[in-house]
């Protein structure tokens, strides 16, 4: 990042943390990508907490952010492992954050499973859980009750703007890694699970780049929604990946599991929106097909009769080439502050919250202070 626009997004971030300031003392623990401009959003959450723990995603990490990031926070390993495991859980957070009020700051619901345990037995006490995906909204959503305050953005308006962006920079992606090996996907059958917003965004582009787009959703009413804007539906996974030379998975939620593989078309490519244990059951087919590694970003797997290939490992495929979406991400990250900043306020009561609308209009006016010229 260029320094005039480093200095822009920290007095941006210092009048969202102006705007929103923290009740008293808190810890975060904070999963995030680690991405080259996510040091700036660590710097302001800094100014509403202690940050207590960095825990950057597996597959989205910038191994000079990593460094740089590694010099000022303490830098934790992630696995979905070990905040499922409730006692791995607990030990994690009281060896960060023993004794202390903490918000943990969440992408992708790594602590629903261990929720109950964490706020019943942590020696300091849980304020709440800010979200910042449609996956782990989910998650928390799953829950017979929630024991603390989780504050979701994931389905709020300012976050339109990036799930657009993030839509096209999945096909960009996608796109450029089946050219790398000598293919197009222009005037090709594909597929989208999933008609979310990241879903809607990524439909839209692979139809305006002419490829012929099924679209397939579990819920009834986002597929009566595609089908309403052209685009022909399937009414099962099966039915819809079948002629699909391409399928991009944007659901969250264990798009594809093991019986569905068998589906693909041969030499179908096969990509994801988010992590590959959230969307994808590749772990399933490991003792049924043969992988093999075609080039960095693509892999072959084999059966007899039946091929296909896999995008990035079956992670986001748009993290091969960064993830950018230009400052619009900055709202959802001012977002994200406020949120936490309200939970140090003891703002909400146990159960899933979002933030009020006139938080996120604030918000929305000092990004355009800062970003619309």
């Amino acid at each position: 990042m260029e320094s005039p626009e480093r200095v822009r997004l920290d007095a941006f971030f210092r009048q969202i943390t102006t705007q929103f300031p923290a009740g008293g003392a808190i810890t975060t623990l904070v999963i995030t990508h680690l991405l080259p401009e996510r040091p700036a959003f660590l710097r302001a959450m800094t100014a509403v907490s202690t940050v207590g723990a960095v825990l950057p995603k597996p597959r989205s990490i910038h191994q000079p952010t990593l460094d740089a990031v590694r010099r000022t926070f303490p830098v934790h390993d992630l696995t979905r492992e070990r905040f499922t495991d409730n006692t791995q859980a607990l030990d994690c957070l009281e060896d960060t954050a023993g004794g202390r009020d903490v918000v943990l700051v969440d992408i992708g619901g790594y602590f629903a499973a261990s929720l109950d345990t964490l706020v019943s037995k942590f020696s300091g006490r849980i304020l709440g859980v800010v979200e910042d995906t449609e996956n782990g909204h989910q998650r928390y959503a799953a829950l017979d009750s929630l024991p603390c305050p989780i504050v979701s953005v994931a389905r709020s308006p300012l976050k339109d703007c990036e799930d657009h962006l993030v839509g096209r920079s999945i096909v960009f992606s996608t796109d450029a890694l089946v050219r790398a090996r000598g293919d197009i996907l222009t005037s090709r059958n594909a597929c989208v699970i999933g008609f979310g917003k990241i879903g809607r965004a990524i439909a839209q582009t692979l139809r305006a780049q002419d490829l012929r787009v099924t679209v397939y959703d579990n819920d009834p009413i986002k597929r009566v929604q595609a089908h309403s804007l052209g685009f022909r539906t399937s009414a099962s996974t099966a039915d819809a990946v079948r002629d699909a030379e391409l399928v991009l998975c944007a659901t969250g939620n264990l798009a594809l599991r093991q019986g569905d593989f068998a589906a693909l078309r041969n030499g179908a490519y096969l990509g994801s929106v988010t992590s590959s244990e959230d969307e994808l059951e590749l772990g399933s087919l490991h003792d049924l097909y043969q992988r093999s590694p075609v080039s960095a970003q693509l892999t072959r797997y084999e059966v007899t009769g039946h091929y296909f290939y896999v995008l990035a490992d079956g992670g986001a495929v748009n993290f091969v080439h960064g993830a950018a979406v230009g400052a619009y991400i900055h709202l959802v990250q001012a977002e994200i502050l406020a949120a936490t900043a309200a939970l140090s306020h003891a703002r909400f009561h146990p159960g899933l919250h979002e933030m009020p609308a006139a938080d996120r209009g604030s918000i929305a006016t000092t990004w355009l202070h800062h970003f619309e010229r």
